[in-house]
């Protein structure tokens, strides 16, 4: 019986050793695991903050404005290729980065002024700062990285195309002192000339860099063909600032539609969302049905129109800027396909 509970004993110790349960060894496996944990616990926090900083980044950006930069340059791209028969794409590329950047930048100083003045608060659209999802230090950084990059890009179009450099310089340290003072140095939007910049910079400007880079001089046709966009990238800024009149007013900024009032805001947001189809219909009806692809549009437009009458301001700027893709690559296609010679000065 002694033997018998010896020999079982034994292998009971035989079997705990080849298991590997014993005193010794257990603690060590358990550490390894512990830290191979803790270092995975880590990386996935680093990469979620990554993640989330990159996504504040992106949100402080505003891309749903970035239609406004966009349409313009494929436009002016569009002419000119009704005139020379040919785009190169790598100037087009080039030019779109170099407007994109620059109206990101723009609304990043946008963003810090804003916020600075105490204009931004809770209930704002844009709450970057306010929410203290980036700080005003990083917003300051990213802004210059970004006019940094524009500034690249134009030395890029430099070597790329055929204007002269004081015609390229001219156009594009326009556009980028424009996306600045906007809201930064003098603080155009503040004194009611906001819309006269927006108005400027993203229409005629923006269509005659793009137009201007890829034929190599300056034309007066860009600044034409411009209009219809113009007014319609006109009604995202207004419809942003009838928005935030109230808390506009409290901060002591005045806009054209503080000076103008509810009513005629809405007259003005109508003009700006309605006048582009009737010249649309004008170049339908005269010259090439091509140009009627930008009244498939039109739809859009009623429910924004009733929306602003019963003053439901809050997602109105984003919705216009969604017409405002749609309607001008609709146009952009018009134009290219176009019957050659039947637009004006085309």
């Amino acid at each position: 019986m002694a033997a018998g509970q010896k020999k079982m004993s034994a292998e009971t110790c035989v079997l705990a050793g080849a298991n590997g349960l014993n005193g010794a060894k257990a603690p060590g496996g358990s550490s390894v695991e512990r830290n191979h944990s803790s270092t995975v616990s880590r990386v996935a926090k680093m990469a979620l903050h990554l993640q989330d900083k990159c996504a504040a980044y992106v949100l402080a950006l505003r891309p749903w404005s970035f239609s406004a930069s966009l349409t313009p340059v494929a436009l002016g791209s569009a002419l000119a290729y009704k005139l020379e028969g040919s785009v190169d794409f790598v100037i087009l590329l080039v030019c779109a980065v170099a407007v994109l950047v620059v109206h990101g930048a723009g609304n990043l100083v946008n963003t810090y002024y804003d916020f600075s003045k105490g204009i931004d608060h809770k209930k704002s659209d844009d709450r970057t700062l306010v929410d203290q999802i980036l700080e005003p230090q990083d917003v300051v950084m990213f802004g210059a990285l970004l006019y940094s990059v524009g500034c690249l890009c134009a030395t890029l179009l430099y070597f790329l195309s055929t204007l002269r450099l004081e015609h390229l310089a001219l156009i594009y340290f326009g556009g980028l002192s424009s996306s600045f003072l906007y809201t930064g140095g003098i603080g155009l939007k503040y004194v009611a000339l906001g819309d006269v910049v927006i108005l400027i910079t993203f229409g005629p400007l923006a269509v005659m860099f793009a137009h201007a880079v890829q034929v190599g001089y300056l034309s007066v046709l860009p600044l034409v063909y411009a209009v219809p966009l113009a007014l319609n990238t006109e009604a995202i800024l207004h419809s942003n600032n009838t928005r935030d009149m109230d808390s506009d007013k409290q901060a002591g900024i005045v806009t054209l539609a503080i000076l103008v009032g509810p009513t005629l805001s809405y007259v003005i947001y109508n003009l700006l969302l309605f006048v582009p189809y009737v010249l649309f219909c004008i170049l339908a009806t005269r010259y090439t049905i091509s140009m009627a692809l930008p009244l498939l549009t039109l739809p859009m437009a009623f429910p924004l129109e009733r929306q602003f009458r019963s003053q439901c301001y809050m997602r109105i700027p984003h919705k216009t800027a969604k017409l405002n893709l749609l309607m001008g690559l609709f146009y952009v296609f018009g134009i290219i396909l176009a019957p050659q010679g039947s637009l004006p000065l085309l």
